[in-house]
């Protein structure tokens, strides 16, 4: 079968390795398209924590919570290490994983590596082949460079809300994270153009992407009439700013789009509606006379959709040359006879045995391979697999790196933890568990925290990093010895990043 023929062709990047520190969107889109084409991706994580999209649900088991959707939709055929990079074995670790790759990716706040000595500069003079892309919120240089910055806000400052919603409206979140899509797309891009120049020239070379450029460049049309007539961009709803009718109809029971981006086209939709005299009308005749006369031309065609359904229309506008077709759910997306026939939906499972479905590489090469071969990793499953085969690092080493928490592998049958001795709460006694964490008898040893409040767990003596006892933490709180966690600049590092 189709898929067959791709699983046993040839992979583009097969003998190249990616050293990938990034989490939530964009970053983990454009390793996840180099693994697909068969680069080895090992994916970095923080121990505890690891990708925040770990934590976004809704999970792909809700009876144990191992794995979300979202992190399963960008992670696939990925390795995953956890790794304390603030300290000086674990920034060793990393080191020694940096001269075994090709490419690093991250999504740091610029000049945050640096501070661990993991910056461009720094690796460059250990690395010289190195490929070093950095996605960011608003790039490298720039009064906003230091600021963290997510889909939404690049989405926001970037113009793309303003131009989206309802005519006359308030903006509106388009369905998916598109900055976040299209950054990724763009650093997938970057990456093997900077691998074909290394091709020629031996010598790496870094990629700054940033998520504010990439909107802006997005804007494309509407940016230009901005740039060269000074117009300003508006809310049209599903209808297009230049080209009339090109938006969503209401049907008897549900919506079709049409797309008349032609004269021929606009005079075929006419004819299929049985509607000619509003092609040869003098004030539709042209595209531009049509946007002049927008809103009387829609209230003409509206009633000519509304009193047919979807299906029928289908039907009725099917033979034409005017594009067309229904506004479907995401249910009516996946039971599409088309998307059905041409394999786009693949299934693979955990090594836990948990199913995952996915949507696979929309591209198909005639040759090389492009697929899901592997399924998203659990947090830190790959750590030892990594050191020992990667790193060829010995037993003894290996075993001091878990023992001083410099590496960790999440367990993958959690269990829990037996009722410790009731604890008088105090602030000291709060500070106390956080600080001690080895002491700590508490959920936080068999299952990654939670977010505030969450905590699951029967133990009566957690630690800090499962957010136990709600209440008292929230009356005793006090800022974390930022010497001891292993994530306190959580809100900095990243894009602030996506």
């Amino acid at each position: 079968n189709k898929q067959s023929f791709r699983f046993y062709s040839s992979t583009a990047l097969e003998q190249i390795k990616v050293l990938d520190l990034t989490r939530l969107v964009a970053g983990p889109l454009c390793t996840m398209i180099l693994s697909d084409l068969g680069a080895k991706i090992i994916k970095v994580e923080v121990p505890g924590t690891g990708d925040e999209s770990r934590n976004w649900p809704p999970y792909l088991n809700s009876d144990n919570k191992e794995m979300t959707c979202y992190f399963a939709s960008l992670n696939r055929n990925k390795k995953s290490i956890c790794i304390n990079f603030k300290s000086d074995d674990g920034i060793k670790v990393m080191c020694d994983l940096v001269e075994k790759c090709d490419v690093l990716v991250e999504n740091f706040v610029p000049g945050k590596l640096d501070k661990l000595r993991l910056g461009y500069d720094q690796l460059k003079a250990k690395v010289p082949r190195l490929i070093y892309c950095s996605l960011t919120g608003f790039g490298n240089q720039g009064p906003y460079k230091f600021k963290p910055g997510l889909d939404v806000i690049a989405a926001s400052v970037g113009g793309l809300w303003q131009i989206t919603g309802p005519y006359g409206g308030e903006p509106c979140k388009p369905g998916v994270a598109m900055t976040d899509i299209a950054t990724g797309l763009y650093a997938h891009g970057a990456i093997l153009a900077a691998l074909y120049e290394r091709n020629k020239t031996g010598k790496g070379q870094k990629i700054d992407c940033n998520l504010l450029s990439t909107q802006v460049a997005g804007l494309i049309n509407i940016g230009s009439n901005y740039l060269n007539l000074n117009i300003e961009g508006k809310r049209y709803g599903t209808a297009h700013e230049s080209i009339v009718p090109m938006q969503a109809f209401q049907t008897s029971d549900g919506y079709i789009t049409i797309a008349a981006a032609s004269n021929a086209q606009y005079t075929s939709l006419c004819k299929q509606l049985n509607v000619e005299e509003l092609a040869v009308d003098e004030r539709f005749k042209t595209n531009e006379l049509r946007v002049k006369n927008r809103d009387i031309l829609i209230e003409l065609l509206k009633p000519y959709f509304r009193k047919r359904t979807t299906a029928e229309l289908m039907k009725i506008l099917d033979g034409g040359s005017c594009p067309f077709g229904p506004v479907n759910t995401i249910e009516q997306v996946f039971n599409d006879k088309h998307i059905k026939e041409i394999d786009l939906v693949h299934e693979t499972k955990t090594s836990k045995g948990t199913r995952v479905r996915m949507v696979g590489p929309p591209v198909v090469y005639s040759v090389s391979q492009n697929a899901v071969r592997s399924p998203p990793p659990y947090l830190g499953q790959h750590t030892r697999e990594i050191l020992t085969q990667e790193l060829k690092y010995p037993e003894p080493l290996i075993q001091k790196l878990y023992e001083e928490k410099e590496v960790r592998t999440v367990r993958l049958t959690l269990r829990k933890t037996k009722p410790a001795k009731q604890v008088k709460w105090s602030t000291e006694t709060v500070d106390n568990e956080h600080l001690n964490r080895k002491k700590s008898k508490c959920c936080c040893i068999y299952e990654k925290p939670k977010n505030f409040g969450e905590s699951s767990s029967e133990s009566d003596d957690e630690c800090e990093n499962c957010f136990g006892h709600v209440e008292l933490r929230k009356k005793n709180k006090r800022p974390p010895d930022d010497s001891t966690s292993t994530s306190d600049d959580d809100d900095e590092d990243g894009e602030g990043n996506s």
